[in-house]
């Protein structure tokens, strides 16, 4: 684990990061914007038979995200493209043309008797909502992918 003394404060990494999407893009990074540094939030909470965790997945569609399951690893990955074309009104034709793509992933460790079916995933208002049982002591088959309601 890294330790970095207070006075950086929790964002110094998002700071950093903010400033080389500046200097690549010439702003922010175009696919996240203003949400970039809010990405992939997560809060879980133990409840009396399982855990809940909740992931801030602002823009997001269903169709953007995955959810795998392997050897006890909850991997949850949110790929995002944003096509940007400019016309001349005049003409018609294409002055400028743009293309951005990016993903985010994250990876808990759930343990390794759960299986994908023991996994509930919803994703609502931005935010993706996972239910899962306390592990058991049972025997558990290879990599599965996790299917979200709604």
């Amino acid at each position: 684990m890294l330790y970095m003394p207070s006075v950086f404060g929790e964002s110094l990494m998002d700071d950093w990061f903010e400033d080389m999407d500046r200097n690549f893009f010439g702003k922010k990074n175009p696919l996240y914007g203003h949400n970039a540094q809010n990405m992939m939030k997560t809060d879980v909470r133990e409840i009396e038979d399982g855990y809940e965790m909740d992931i801030e997945l602002p823009g997001f569609h269903k169709e953007d995200i995955s959810i795998s399951l392997d050897q006890g690893y909850l991997k949850i990955q949110a790929q995002k493209g944003l096509n940007k074309e400019e016309k001349d009104e005049k003409s018609g034709k294409v002055i400028r043309k743009e293309r951005y793509a990016g993903s985010l992933a994250r990876t808990f460790y759930v343990g390794q008797n759960l299986t994908e079916e023991d996994i509930k995933a919803k994703l609502e208002d931005g935010v993706l909502k996972l239910n899962f049982p306390k592990e058991d002591k049972r025997t558990i088959p290879e990599k599965k992918t996790i299917l979200i309601e709604g």
